[in-house]
């Protein structure tokens, strides 16, 4: 497993975590703003975690094409595609 995948995993397990003490929030009706400022830290992390999956598809499966000449047309317009996904 990549250093980036390591760190996605980690990030998504603590969202994994969080999503579950949000769940617990809402059922025993807690305060709305504190649940919404929960979801918006989980949301961000995923994000975070978003891009370091990323980041690793660059530098591993990216590059591996890139070496070996390999479908890396199809590798830029995947990552293209991924990056217009994002900023919608």
């Amino acid at each position: 497993m990549t250093e980036e995948r390591k760190k996605a995993l980690k990030k998504l397990k603590i969202v994994k975590g969080q999503i579950d003490g949000i769940i617990k929030m809402i059922e025993e009706g807690q305060y709305c703003v504190d649940i919404s400022n929960q979801i918006m830290a989980s949301y961000s992390l995923l994000k975070t975690a978003n891009l370091d999956v990323l980041e690793g598809h660059l530098n591993h499966c990216v590059t591996e094409s890139f070496n070996n000449k390999e479908n890396s047309e199809e590798k830029i317009d995947e990552v293209i595609n991924l990056l217009k996904r994002m900023i919608k």
